[in-house]
């Protein structure tokens, strides 16, 4: 039997997310092709997400899983990286919704052009508290602008992010420093020019969750990480309308006046039960497929 080389790996990292990690591998178990893996990298979860990967391991459904403590989320992102064997990597995040299709397409644009080093797409977005509210997002105008050389760097979401895997040796990995990881990401790898293309389609759906890394970042530490980001990476933001210098002193004055104050601990909503959470997935597979069906689309680069 010829055995097919990788064409694409999705890669998950994830701890105690079992329902999540559950609909997920659902959705994309049942669409795998002979060329693609899965690659799963679990933070030594004890919610019996080792259980159920391991079974799926034994049953040669997934190809390749660990499961042991990490430093943080870049460190187990970085682990999958590093074992993806696919020309192409794709990062699946475990409470998002992701279509295969859509990113086959972008998959076979990447190998259709061997110069590219990334791909990016529009995506929509949603909140778990509120799945019946879906909105449309992307970083359209910020690409042109940074393709016009207006700008040295711009920020992009890595839920929609393909990545090449021969060009990480250039780009790098995810700086462990940053909790914004896919932020300071984004910035780096357009400050350093990388070749990215742009596909005007959803390949992806973002569902903000309690108790992922956003809903955990204190407004500190993203400005903190902000800030360097614009020194670093001659970052304008998104919307400049003052100096980068002078925002850097407002936010030095604001930051350290708000660090001496205690933090009131917030409170997270309980999640769904697992019947009432695929149901809600479901309805955003649907929405997110239809989105896909009814429009026309085409890349940018």
């Amino acid at each position: 039997m010829i055995k097919l080389s990788i064409t694409l790996s999705y890669i998950i990292c994830t701890k105690n997310r079992l329902p999540f990690l559950k609909v997920l591998l659902g959705n994309l178990l049942t669409v795998l092709s002979p060329d693609e893996e899965i690659v799963v990298v679990d933070g030594n979860s004890s919610d019996g997400t080792q259980g159920y990967l391991q079974n799926l391991l034994d049953a040669n459904k997934i190809h390749q899983y660990i499961s042991e403590p990490d430093k943080n989320q870049a460190h187990g992102w970085n682990k999958a990286l590093l074992m993806a064997k696919g020309k192409i990597i794709k990062k699946l995040i475990d409470d998002d919704v992701h279509h295969i299709n859509t990113i086959r397409k972008c998959r076979d644009f990447m190998m259709a052009n061997a110069d590219l080093d990334l791909c990016i797409s529009n995506h929509l977005q949603s909140h778990l508290i509120h799945p019946d509210q879906v909105s449309i997002t992307g970083r359209l105008e910020n690409y042109r602008d940074w393709k016009a050389g207006k700008v040295r760097s711009f920020t992009f979401s890595d839920v929609t992010l393909l990545q090449r895997r021969a060009s990480l040796s250039y780009l790098g990995l995810y700086d462990t420093q940053f909790k914004m990881m896919d932020w300071e990401y984004a910035l780096r790898v357009t400050y350093l020019k990388a070749k990215i293309a742009y596909y005007t389609g959803y390949n992806s759906l973002s569902v903000a969750t309690p108790g992922n890394v956003t809903s955990g970042a204190s407004p500190q530490l993203l400005k903190y990480e902000g800030a360097i980001g614009m020194v670093k990476y001659d970052y304008a933001g998104d919307n400049a309308g003052i100096s980068r210098f002078s925002r850097l002193k407002v936010w030095l004055g604001n930051t350290w006046h708000r660090l001496k104050t205690r933090q009131a601990p917030v409170s997270h909503p309980v999640l769904p039960d697992d019947a009432e959470l695929e149901k809600i997935y479901a309805s955003y597979y649907q929405i997110l497929n239809e989105y896909n069906n009814t429009g026309t689309f085409h890349f940018i680069q």
